[in-house]
This record gives structure tokens, sequence and C-alpha cells, in this order.
């Protein structure tokens, strides 16, 4: 057995890439996502956040399936993750505003008085 000086290639290349297959390149929904995602989760407390959140959610369905189509020359896989997460966030960010609004609704309303207050003198 015989070494040769140098070092030693971890993995063998793989198969030579075709000359008509496309370059990878990070999808633009992906960005998207994430833009959508980042506002959805920055405008979640004041309800806002649901238009931005839902429009991500969406559109990151759709980039995952031409991903998948695509066979891998379609990149942005971490963005799109990001994305989603803020955008969950953003909606969750939203319900919790939403709860909290009807328990301070509900907590005032209990505090009104009920019907027609008089005065003391009247029977």
């Amino acid at each position: 057995m015989t070494t040769l000086p140098g070092p030693v290639p971890l993995a063998p290349p793989g198969p030579p890439r075709h000359p008509l297959d496309p370059d990878p390149t990070r999808s633009t929904k992906a960005r998207a996502v994430f833009a959508l995602g980042l506002i959805a989760a920055l405008t979640g407390l004041f309800v806002g956040g649901v238009v931005p959140a839902t429009v991500a959610l969406q559109l990151a369905r759709q980039a995952r399936r031409e991903a998948y189509v695509s066979g891998g020359f379609l990149t942005g896989a971490a963005w799109l993750r990001r994305g989603e997460r803020l955008a969950w966030t953003g909606l969750t960010l939203a319900a919790v505003s939403v709860v909290a609004m009807v328990v301070i609704a509900v907590v005032r309303l209990a505090e009104a008085p009920f019907g027609q207050d008089f005065a003391p003198n009247v029977d």
C-alpha cells in the first residue's frame, strides 16, 4: 500500500452536470415569505399581522411546491422556514391580543351597572 503526499479528498466528486441544467438560484418567493413573516411578527400585537401572515403561509406553500418540482435548483429553504416561523409568531401574537381584548371587555361589562340606576329615595 502506498500513500501519496498531500490532502486526501473526503468524497469523490459527483456526476458531472449536464450543460443544459439551470444554475441553482434562490427562490424569490422565499424572500417574500421572510419579509411578510417579519411584517406579521412586528404588527402581530396590533392584529394587523393576520393578513401578511396568511399571505406568507400561502406563498410558503407555493414556494415549497416549486422547489420540490425544480429538483433542487431552487434554493432558499432556510428563508422559508424563518418566514413561516415569523408568520406563525405574528398569528399567535394577534390571537393573544384578541383574547386579551375580549377578557378586558368582559371584565368591564361585568363591572358596569345593570339596568337603570335610580336615586336612593326612589322606591
